[in-house]
């Protein structure tokens, strides 16, 4: 934890911090508040630090890490959905117009048939008046010849031979009437039957560009209900980022919080510079990476004898830092043979940790200066008799070698 390694002074503040607990209690009124929905997978609350009641453990911060991390990657989860939404509500709602504008379409030819059907219907009432009409223009002229008398022309002609002109004449003229109106009524029923046959023809498409208006408008209604359900969806999902919003801004505030008290609570308990993760009695692990050589005999890899590996190799990349184990005084910060460039540290209860090959200019505290558990002291290098960057580790009890694997697990630190 980069952001929690620093150089800490005072080892009497305890009292004159504010407590952990104080701004942890705080946090939570102000989350309550808030009202918002609860982070999956959220650490609960670990137990009291052995070391120092009023401060948080290690393990109190990368909860509250981890929280933040859960609560950014729901986050981050939600605003992927709000996203997809998105695109979801912009499709529907095209969807929607589309089928808004198919409705539009079908409703003004569904108009357009209405006039063209009225019109035809028009047209044979017309024809058929105009039928109506000859037809009955003929009807008359048929009854007035069939009248007794006078449908017969010769009879007439004998019994009122002064009249024959006359008699002609209307006879003539009867007879044109009669053909005439004839064939205004062939024509007008000729008119009617055309004129019925499109009227009827023109109802058959406007049925059917009825039933095409009432499918338009069903899918423009489910079109509409689609775009509105994924609008509801969307507004839904921006509300729960707005909540988790909120519920990240307590958790960051809650973790700088636990940060700081924790950092604090290292100063107060093991002294300036102290720093990261620190065991319950002050000891930390000096290098990230695995073990890749043990302490002991061994066949050494470029002297090509049998002799004792005076620590334990940690395989940590090039430049990587390393930290001080305890607490103590620098006794030693320089070249040092097939150490390479080494620092020794006396941590005064009779031991002391060594550390090799650190990289040249990686060399960052100097004799007499004292450092902290878990402050860095160096990177790494692969400097004197060494065949790749790598840390070195050393233990002394009293001034004699040990192995650095076991001690370090009595101190609650894992090398490996």
């Amino acid at each position: 934890m980069a952001a929690i390694r620093g150089h800490m002074h005072d080892t009497t503040g305890r009292g004159k911090a504010v407590t952990w607990r104080g701004r942890a209690l705080r946090a939570l009124a102000v989350a309550t508040a808030l009202a918002v929905l609860p982070v999956a997978g959220v650490v609960g609350s670990p137990a009291q630090p052995a070391y120092a009641a009023e401060y948080p453990s290690w393990q109190d911060v990368q909860n509250a890490v981890a929280n933040v991390n859960n609560a950014q990657a729901l986050a981050n989860q939600v605003q992927a959905q709000i996203n997809a939404l998105s695109a979801e509500v912009t499709r529907t709602q095209q969807v929607a117009q589309q089928a808004g504008e198919a409705y539009a379409k079908a409703q003004e030819e569904y108009d357009n048939q209405v006039v063209e059907t009225q019109k035809l219907q028009g047209q044979a009432d017309a024809a058929k008046a105009e039928a109506d009409k000859a037809k009955g223009v003929a009807d008359r002229l048929i009854a007035e010849l069939a009248k007794p008398g006078g449908g017969n022309l010769t009879t007439n002609l004998i019994a009122r031979p002064g009249k024959a002109s006359d008699l002609l004449k209307k006879w003539g003229t009867m007879s044109k009437l009669t053909e005439s109106s004839k064939s205004i009524f062939d024509r007008a029923s000729q008119l009617q039957g055309t004129a019925q046959s499109l009227t009827d023809q023109a109802n058959t498409a406007q049925k059917e560009l009825d039933r095409r208006k009432v499918v338009a408008q069903d899918a423009f209604t489910a079109a509409q209900t689609a775009a509105a359900a994924a609008e509801t969806a969307l507004d839904a999902e921006t509300e729960h980022k707005a909540q988790l919003e909120a519920q990240l801004v307590v958790l960051k505030e809650r973790r700088a919080a636990t940060q700081a008290d924790y950092q604090k609570g290292l100063a107060a308990q093991w002294g300036a510079g102290a720093a990261g993760e620190v065991s319950p009695s002050g000891w930390a692990r000096p290098a990230a990476g695995p073990i890749t050589s043990s302490y002991g005999q061994r066949y050494h890899p470029i002297y090509h004898y049998w002799r004792l590996h005076t620590g334990t190799d940690i395989g940590a990349g090039c430049g990587a830092p390393i930290y001080a184990t305890h607490g103590g005084t620098v006794t030693y910060s320089g070249w040092n043979g097939d150490l390479g460039n080494f620092i020794q540290i006396d941590h005064g209860d009779g031991t002391s940790s060594g550390y090799g090959h650190i990289v040249n200019g990686g060399l960052l505290v100097r004799i007499g200066q004292q450092v902290g558990p878990g402050q860095q002291i160096a990177k790494v290098g692969t400097t004197g008799g060494s065949t790749g960057c790598h840390l070195h580790f050393m233990i002394r009890i009293n001034g004699n070698l040990t192995d650095p694997v076991p001690f370090m697990r009595t101190k609650g630190i894992s090398l490996g």
